[in-house]
């Protein structure tokens, strides 16, 4: 049920998103450096702790932060080359990825059965995303994101089972995703540093609950729930998100020519996925 809560908050980042005027690299770099603030002040006046680490335990969250900033670009990048449905189809790949990664990463040998559900999963996604040649950008913006949301759900798995604090890892975290996605700012597009003077109270207000739910809440809670389920069995449950999130977009921006009849049968595969997973996963421990 936790699971299912945070990927729901989950799908309302894009949506946020889109309801945003502002830039890629704008966006991201607003919500990554509020969060960061945000999680700092929690740590030193609510839970009265320390923000500094190890000089290695610090570059590695920082190399992390950075992976989740170019994961953002890329995803709102999806958002705003094609659309929410789009993204959200292409990310949906995470648990195929996560499959692939997570053994390469941990040092272990690949299981068959996280291969196969996330190739079931992979089925739903393409039976919901269909043949956009139309997108094809956005939707290769969005499988990037994939990836990299595999990479540092896995790094991170690693930080939080070694006993970091959930909070501190979301303000040095976002520090680095923020810098990332500053930097990106002059490099894509036409814009420079002078677009991150935003005067659009709506834009401030999404950006601000993007920072603060989507991100500082979320994120915490992600760190706490690593602690006792593995990367592969949280992004499994995240493909979630783009059912959400295509049901979403269909009524808040009228996408409902991405909500044909292949997207419940793409919804039942994710969900079949999800309900084989910790039966496989219990079978598997037995035989073990």
């Amino acid at each position: 049920m936790q699971l299912h809560l945070l990927v729901l908050i989950f799908a309302a980042t894009t949506i946020l998103g889109r309801l945003t005027s502002v830039s890629t690299g704008v966006l991201v770099s607003w919500r990554c450096a509020v969060a960061a603030v945000g999680a700092a002040l929690w740590c030193l006046w609510v839970k009265r702790k320390s923000l500094g680490l190890e000089r290695v335990a610090g570059l590695k969250l920082l190399g992390i932060g950075a992976v989740i900033g170019l994961h953002w670009l890329c995803l709102f990048g999806a958002v705003k080359v094609a659309n929410v449905s789009i993204a959200l189809a292409g990310l949906a790949t995470l648990s195929l990825f996560t499959a692939m990664t997570e053994p390469l990463m941990m040092g272990r040998k690949p299981r068959a059965g996280e291969i196969f559900l996330g190739l079931i999963a992979l089925a739903g996604i393409l039976l919901i995303a269909g043949v956009e040649t139309r997108h094809a950008i956005g939707l290769g913006l969005a499988l990037m994101s994939a990836l990299l949301a595999a990479i540092f759900m896995v790094m991170n798995r690693k930080v939080v089972v070694a006993g970091a604090d959930p909070m501190v890892m979301v303000a040095w975290e976002m520090s680095a995703a923020a810098a990332v996605s500053a930097v990106s700012i002059p490099l894509v597009g036409e814009e420079n540093w002078q677009a991150l003077w935003i005067t659009s109270a709506m834009d401030w207000l999404w950006i601000v609950l993007l920072a603060v739910v989507c991100t500082v809440f979320a994120q915490a809670w992600t760190n706490h729930l690593l602690r006792s389920v593995s990367a592969f069995s949280f992004n499994l449950t995240a493909n979630f998100e783009p059912v959400y999130g295509m049901a979403a977009a269909a009524i808040i921006f009228g996408e409902n020519e991405q909500v044909r009849p292949a997207f419940y049968g793409g919804a039942v595969l994710i969900a079949l996925s999800n309900v084989l997973q910790p039966w496989l996963q219990r079978r598997c421990s037995t035989e073990a």
